[in-house]
């Protein structure tokens, strides 16, 4: 099945991945004279900070994702195709991907990240990851079968294998994570599963530092722990998961946790492309680009957000892997692209937030950092303000406002393909 593109008497940008960065430069390309080709294995853009609220059954996946046919009706010079690239010759400025061949006059490379395992195989068999719609909705479905199979396990060992929950990673991720689960079992868990005791439910947050939140400041990596421990997780700081077999999680100082569900939230890393030389790679399988966002060694291919790896002053070991990194390359790289003259890419930081809970938040600006209720608001505000589609941040508002009221949640859905369905 070809890609078949039109041919066009405009220069043709090929963007390869639609999160911030591919979304956000296709759209200020958009408009202009250029013939712009997105791939992207998925037909939408993804909302990756709102996962775990998907995961944790607050929100619907449709919530957070936007399609992005949707997104570029009307736009003639706009092409999408759901496809992988599969190789890049750099010499003939062409690319194949897993629907064909495409010619490109400037390649834009901002595929993301995936989970990284750290080479522990045992660990990605049995873990559940967080990279996607698809990971948030297999884990709300594990989540709830197993408090399905809890209640008709009479066993308490065998019971703790059900319910009991690890998260390994203490970033923004694990930490969200572990809030809403405690939400969970505190509010829900009484309500919808009385046969239940919630008291024997437990949540671990295993971190092999010494502190929260690594990323932000002390003081959001302290709050962040008095947040969780209040509300009744167990969080392990200076500890490693060195295994896990379906059954039990190990970890570097001899302790052995019953759990089925271990939820990796460790680390990242990128996928490297076949025809991109080696050298062009560096920590994380990221690539090394210069101030013009370009691929070290290529004129006229650029690597951007989470995928990119480029040193300032204030960043010695690269810029953070996070949203407005991504959307300010993009910026940056739209004027470049229309020719406008502009210096180096230079990030500005515009700060960094993470909610543990109800009234529980830390942010991080680059002049005043606090916590708790006014935090909290604000991450609601700046989410909700971020979420592409009027409908999205309609029904996604709705929901956080009869959460709060409520102290509940209507999404509770175990939904399954059914067996042997090849449709």
């Amino acid at each position: 099945m070809p890609l078949n593109i039109p041919e066009s008497k405009f220069q043709r940008i090929v963007i390869v991945g639609a999160g911030f960065a591919g979304l956000t430069l296709a759209q200020k390309l958009s408009k202009q004279n250029f013939q712009v080709v997105l791939l992207d294995r998925n037909n939408y853009h993804q909302f990756q900070p709102l996962f775990y609220q998907v995961a944790m059954a607050g929100l619907e996946p449709s919530s957070i994702s936007f399609p992005l046919r949707k997104a570029f009706q009307k736009k003639e010079n706009m092409i999408i195709r759901m496809c992988e690239v599969l190789k890049i010759d750099s010499d003939t400025n062409h690319i194949e991907t897993s629907l064909g061949g495409l010619d490109y006059d400037h390649l834009v490379l901002c595929m993301g990240t995936r989970t990284n395992f750290f080479g522990n195989e045992s660990i990605e068999k049995h873990s559940l990851t967080l990279k996607s719609t698809e990971d948030s909705l297999k884990l709300r479905n594990q989540i709830l079968q197993d408090y399905e199979n809890a209640l008709v396990t009479k066993d308490y060992e065998h019971r703790q294998g059900f319910i009991d929950i690890v998260i390994v990673g203490g970033g923004p991720t694990g930490v969200e994570l572990a809030g809403a689960l405690a939400e969970m079992r505190n509010y829900i868990l009484p309500k919808d599963y009385i046969e239940l005791d919630n008291n024997e439910v437990d949540i671990y947050l295993v971190q092999s530092g010494d502190r929260l939140l690594q990323g932000m400041s002390d003081k959001a990596g302290k709050a962040s722990l008095k947040f969780l421990t209040d509300m009744g997780v167990q969080v392990k700081l200076n500890t490693r998961v060195t295994g896990v077999d379906g059954d039990f999680v190990y970890t570097n100082e001899g302790e052995k946790i019953r759990a089925k569900k271990v939820i990796w939230a460790a680390g990242v890393t990128c996928d490297k492309l076949d025809g991109i030389k080696a050298e062009c790679y560096c920590r994380g399988n990221r690539l090394s680009i210069d101030g013009q966002l370009k691929v070290k060694g290529y004129d006229n291919i650029y690597a951007l957000g989470d995928l990119s790896y480029h040193e300032e002053k204030d960043y010695p070991n690269g810029h953070p892997q996070v949203a407005q990194v991504a959307i300010q390359q993009a910026k940056h790289l739209a004027k470049l692209l229309k020719g406008k003259k502009v210096g180096d890419f230079k990030y500005k930081d515009l700060g960094s937030m993470a909610t543990i809970g109800r009234n529980k938040a830390v942010v991080d600006l680059p002049s005043f950092k606090f916590t708790g209720f006014f935090a909290w608001v604000m991450w609601l505000f700046v989410h909700l303000t971020s979420l592409i589609g009027v409908k999205n941040k309609l029904f996604v508002l709705m929901n956080w406002v009869w959460n709060y009221i409520t102290y509940d949640q209507s999404l509770r859905l175990i939904i399954k393909p059914k067996s042997g369905d090849s449709n």
